[in-house]
């Protein structure tokens, strides 16, 4: 059968062309320019999966879940390898690690209920909530703020970084004016990241203690059956 890009594959492009910019990162100046070219690819075949989602009206609950687990490899892979050579801190991969997973479990949760990630039945219901989470505008500011973050710690890396610098010898001022650049874009990431993940914690609890409550309810039952 002739091959065809679905979403599904866009995403799977997506997350090797992550893998593989990270594992240039650190090999040379010239293989992290290369690198920072393969995450602004990354970046926009991110956008590209969704519009074809739409756009071929291709879109399932299962294909929301690899979305989001691609976005889930991307971030944290890129995070991490940064705080292991000490560009950021070790608390910027742990926080949007554990606010992944506690996301992702309430939406799985969710989706046993019936709810799924968008449309009507959207586990999310508040207004301001969809707007957060689900927008147009707050999904491509995500992306744009990951895009910039990365690029940002690539170019660092490359241009003032270890041996094989494309530029040496900047002044303590400059650097660390580069160095506030840097944390500047992570903390407002992260911020945002938090910002985002609100909406889905806040309407995704009741799903968590609804589920507490069945499983004693269950357990009960069977004590008094015993």
């Amino acid at each position: 059968m002739p091959f065809e890009w679905t979403p599904n594959k866009v995403t799977l492009l997506r997350v090797a062309v992550g893998f593989a910019a990270v594992s240039l990162f650190g090999r040379g100046a010239w293989p992290n320019l290369v690198a920072l070219a393969l995450t602004v690819t990354s970046i926009a075949l991110d956008a590209l999966d969704g519009h074809m989602a739409r756009k071929k009206k291709m879109a399932t609950p299962v294909g929301a879940q690899v979305d989001i687990l691609g976005d889930r490899m991307i971030e944290n892979v890129y995070f991490t390898y940064f705080a292991v050579v000490g560009m950021v801190s070790l608390w910027l991969p742990i926080l949007f690690f554990a606010r992944g997973a506690a996301t992702d479990c309430l939406r799985g949760l969710a989706m046993k209920a019936g709810h799924s990630g968008w449309g009507a039945n959207a586990m999310v219901q508040t207004w301001w909530g969809r707007a957060l989470v689900a927008s147009r505008w707050s999904r491509g500011l995500y992306a744009a703020m990951k895009c910039l973050c990365f690029c940002y710690l690539g170019f660092e890396l490359a241009l003032t970084r270890g041996p094989v610098a494309l530029v040496s010898g900047l002044g303590g001022g400059v650097s660390a004016t580069i160095r506030t650049g840097a944390q500047v874009l992570t903390t407002a990431t992260a911020v945002f990241c938090l910002v985002r993940g609100l909406p889905v914690l806040l309407e995704g609890w009741k799903y968590f203690a609804n589920g507490v409550r069945q499983s004693r309810g269950a357990k009960a039952a069977a004590q008094e059956a015993a």
